[in-house]
């Protein structure tokens, strides 16, 4: 069987995205000084976000219920991956920015990677305006600590992203 390992791969950095928003959508981070604008940025772009993730993946029961097909046994595979170098980032109590850091994984994969570059199913993230968000959560925020967190979500999403494209599957 011949199967797109990029689209797999794919399909799991989805998928990690939409857990990382639906974990962290009703929780508000009281330790920094951000302003409502941002604040309501950040929570339509993740609402817009998710809206395309589920869009573009199934629901979470279809990839348990479906474990023993290959396919979704790699997606998983690969899913594991990159929640097991997440867990080793992020040691228990450690600040993040739960935004941040699946925007900046989302644009690493897509934009300098160039991945899934051709597939129209994933026109969405590829023409997502990544640098639009990067802006407001970097330039736009008076709070240093929180901009600091924010360079910290981007090096970490990369430093990922390098060892998730080198990544594969047994």
């Amino acid at each position: 069987m011949i199967i797109n390992l990029s689209k797999i791969k794919t399909e799991a950095l989805l998928l990690l995205c939409k857990d990382i928003i639906t974990s962290y959508e009703n929780i508000e981070d009281e330790n920094f000084e951000i302003d409502d604008e941002i604040k309501i940025y950040i929570k339509d772009t993740s609402k817009d976000v998710l809206k395309e993730l589920k869009r573009v993946t199934k629901e979470s029961d279809y990839y348990l219920e479906n474990k023993n097909s290959y396919t979704i046994s790699a997606i998983l595979q690969a899913y594991n991956f990159l929640n097991l170098e997440l867990s080793k980032e992020f040691k228990e109590g450690t600040q993040f920015n739960p935004s941040m850091l699946y925007i900046s994984l989302l644009s690493m994969w897509f934009k300098e990677l160039g991945k899934e570059s051709k597939s129209k199913e994933y026109i969405y993230f590829l023409l997502y305006p990544y640098s639009l968000t990067y802006d407001k959560l970097l330039l736009n925020i008076k709070d240093e600590k929180f901009k600091v967190l924010n360079i910290k979500m981007i090096d970490i999403a990369e430093r990922i992203i390098l060892k998730y494209d080198k990544y594969t599957l047994k």
